[in-house]
């Protein structure tokens, strides 16, 4: 299914990993880097790089507020706002795809299922991350975990 929306995607100049972050900002708009990362469901530094391609390509901004210059906020710009009503009808016909030939039944049953799948993987992750008072590592982390110096 993501390889599907990957190729309807690119017609529009769009990564998949853009999308993530779009579909989370288009109901969130003006959220920390933080915020959505987690919203999105990657790490901060992931989050960071895609965002600063984004900024590149027109479809956000970042403001500091006032009240804590700390804090970035991202906000969609016009042109990542407009995105949306060409690539949700592009997702939705993926979708439309792969349940094709599928009764309705049978995709409750399945969404079901991998949503209860997914709930479980959430526990258990905090679960893990808090017996080890550890987050789930950045990819550069990771590597330097791996591969001794």
């Amino acid at each position: 299914m993501e390889r599907a929306l990957q190729i309807r995607l690119i017609e529009h100049s769009v990564a998949f990993g853009h999308w993530m972050f779009l579909r989370v900002l288009w109901e969130h708009d003006g959220l920390s880097l933080r915020q959505l990362s987690d919203l999105a469901g990657v790490s901060s530094p992931t989050a960071f790089s895609a965002l600063k391609a984004m900024e590149s390509q027109g479809y956000v901004h970042r403001e500091r507020k006032n009240d804590n210059r700390k804090v970035l906020k991202i906000y969609l710009t016009e042109k990542g706002r407009q995105l949306k009503s060409y690539l949700v009808p592009l997702a939705e016909e993926v979708n439309a795809a792969a349940i094709d030939g599928l009764s309705m039944n049978e995709v409750l049953v399945a969404r079901k299922v991998l949503i209860t799948i997914a709930e479980n993987l959430a526990l258990y992750e905090k679960k893990i991350s808090e017996t080890t008072n550890r987050g789930v590592p950045s990819t550069r982390e990771l590597g330097r975990l791996l591969l001794p110096e």
